[in-house]
């Protein structure tokens, strides 16, 4: 074996230091395939972290995939756990893994927990890739980006291989999604895209949520440089994109980070808390600081290299959880008796703090479905530090509620209620994302109960509910046209429905509904502010109709929402209003244009006749199944 002295470009001492504290927050600058020229010679320096291993060589199509001579070992540097060679004249596109010999003598072969690419399932080797190079045209998006705890947030949630396909079924790229994408989001009014994981993973039915390659964008849609492009189109149109992530663990396959050296590495040698034994997969062992320079460095990697604007953090709650979906016998207590994995709190707060020192601006949301305190609180309070949580209680609740017959809502009004309860506990996304339409959970179209058209009028109300409820949004794919089948994560979603006129109407209803969203201060502005909500009537369980105000910073904003939950026409209908004057119907969800049954109020003036604790009132007709806005008007009504 060659004298490591002879070698140059090695790890810094003080990036191996701070990779063995866990605050080596770029690791994968030095860790991973990298192209570089050293002595004057063009090559590749690849340097792997596999202290348990007693050698590494590198495999691949040049030596048949073998890897066990001297000329294919990478040399070990020492008391640091890394090895590392540069190889003359390898470019760019070379397929490689690492060949590893266990301290029991085994060998094996594993793909590169730093690759920048991966080969096209169901292969599994590593590809050297050059990131550098793409020229962004976003800076004017990156500039003026801002956090929007007082601005609209409205996440299209999507599974890109899923979203179309092709006419032969044959998956578009991340280029070609671009010209189809994004005219879409524009005309339907999203502010973000949130992309379900990207991260390389072997099993498509896992929808990305168990991954072998942190650092490589799925090589099914195309090239690192696609992706960059697609991101890039989309900022310059204005549109943010998320991506989901998944810290928690990872799969078990062969070629990944499982016994990555021939010991655990990446997850805990304790099977109690490595095992996820609903999922099939192994928990990130978030007690070493290695694991944390790997994790951290790969979310601000996807920041930096490909400018994602946030994180939808995936499974927050197992990772917080010892217990988390096991038997008594599955899990084990931590050092003060407690379920709580304090090293993941630890891991937690760490992450969200690094991130925002490098992106204030950024969007960390929490997956979290339990009611664990100070999700979004700041970590210098002793919260976790995520800026938004998803609202699982509101999603249970209100999906468990319009599931019920009409005549069984009247009973289980209280779904409708509770949430506000807690909607100001911590900063709030409501989703209605793909986990709700999937597995037997039918469609949110599907879920309605009555007649074909009453299913149709009542998607509507509960999307008017979603945006006009406290919180920021997000709705998964085909909820916006009436996907009348569950999603089948295979097959493109049934865009053959818009041949359809409920189905086209119902894409026209959300795509007003949207622009809506965007234009009323009131539906977003006070989103974290109690001032921002005030019921006019909770109580009315006998028709199942809800009644409140939204508020914006300035009076004139203020909107007043009714909903009726039931298929019967309320006539003179009595609310109270904030202030006198004429009222006008601002939206409707029973316009004829949406598919409805065009009963319409004209300008409503108010009288003094008190009402739900109010001086003055109006009398109004509510459709059936319905979901009205109101606002102040300028104008005077019509005798």
């Amino acid at each position: 074996m060659a004298d490591i002295s002879a070698t140059v470009n090695l790890p810094s001492n003080d990036d191996i230091y701070l990779f063995h504290e866990g605050t080596n927050y770029r690791s994968y600058t030095m860790l991973g395939a990298h192209i570089a020229a050293e002595e004057g010679i063009p090559g590749v320096r690849f340097t792997v972290w596999a202290p348990h291993a007693t050698y590494v060589g590198l495999a691949g199509n040049h030596n048949s995939w073998d890897g066990t001579e001297d000329v294919d070992s990478l040399y070990k540097i020492p008391d640091s756990g890394f090895w590392s060679r540069f190889f003359p004249e390898m470019k760019a596109g070379t397929f490689y893994k690492y060949r590893i010999v266990a301290t029991d003598g085994s060998s094996f072969l594993k793909a590169d927990p730093y690759a920048f690419q991966a080969e096209v399932r169901p292969a599994t080797a590593s590809i050297v890739a050059e990131l550098d190079g793409y020229s962004w045209g976003d800076a004017a998006w990156r500039r003026r980006s801002k956090a929007p705890y007082q601005a609209p947030l409205n996440i299209y949630e999507m599974h890109f291989g899923t979203w179309r396909q092709k006419e032969d079924g044959e998956l578009y790229t991340y280029r070609e999604m671009s010209e189809l994408l994004i005219p879409y989001l524009l005309e339907m009014s999203y502010t973000h895209v949130e992309f379900m994981p990207l991260a390389e993973h072997p099993y498509d039915l896992s929808w990305g949520y168990q991954g072998t390659g942190y650092f490589a964008a799925t090589s099914r849609y195309g090239e690192p440089q696609d992706l960059m492009f697609l991101i890039d189109q989309l900022h310059q149109a204005g549109i943010g994109v998320l991506l989901d992530w998944v810290p928690a663990h990872f799969a078990k396959d062969a070629h990944g980070l499982r016994l990555f050296d021939g010991s655990p590495l990446y997850e805990y040698a304790d099977p109690m808390l490595a095992e996820k034994p609903g999922w099939g997969t192994l928990s990130f062992d978030f007690s070493k600081p290695e694991i944390s320079s790997f994790l951290i460095s790969n979310a601000l990697f996807w920041f930096e290299m490909y400018h994602i604007d946030g994180m939808r953090v995936d499974a927050v709650t197992s990772m917080l959880r010892l217990d988390f979906e096991k038997k008594n016998h599955e899990f084990r207590r931590n050092a003060n008796g407690g379920l709580e994995n304090l090293d993941a709190i630890r891991f937690i707060q760490q992450l969200n703090k690094t991130i925002y020192h490098y992106y204030p601006k950024a969007l960390m949301m929490a997956e979290e479905s339990s009611a664990w305190p100070g999700v979004t609180a700041p970590v210098h309070e002793g919260g976790l530090g995520f800026n938004y949580k998803w609202n699982m209680g509101w999603m249970n609740d209100t999906l468990g509620y319009i599931e019920h017959d009409f005549g069984a809502r009247p009973y289980h009004h209280n779904l409708l209620t509770f949430p506000i309860c807690y909607a100001y506990a911590e900063n709030y996304t409501l989703p209605l994302s793909h986990d709700e339409v999937v597995h037997g959970k039918k469609s949110l179209l599907d879920k309605m109960p009555g007649t074909y058209e009453q299913k149709f009028a009542g998607l509507r109300l509960l999307l008017g509910y979603h945006i006009s409820h406290p919180g920021k949004k997000l709705l998964f794919m085909g909820g916006e046209f009436g996907q009348f089948i569950e999603w089948k994560d295979q097959d493109q979603l049934d865009w053959l429905l818009l041949d359809y006129e409920s189905h086209r109407r119902m894409l026209a209803f959300t795509a007003a509904l949207n622009k809506l969203y965007v234009n009323e201060r009131a539906l977003w502005e006070l989103d974290h502010d109690m001032e921002g909500y005030q019921w006019i009537d909770a109580d009315d369980s006998g028709q199942s109709i809800v009644s409140y105000i939204r508020r914006g910073k300035k009076p004139v904003d203020t909107l007043l929402i009714i909903i009726n939950f039931q298929p019967v026409e309320r006539q003179l209908y009595r609310i109270g209003v904030p202030r006198p004057g004429t009222y006008e119907e601002l939206f409707s969800s029973e316009n004829i244009e949406f598919g409805g049954s065009g009963i319409h109020n004209d300008l409503m003036k108010s009288t003094k006749h008190e009402w739900h604790n109010q001086v003055n009132s109006i009398e109004l007709t509510i459709p059936p199944l319905s979901f009205l806005v109101l606002k102040k008007s300028g104008r005077k009504a019509v005798k």
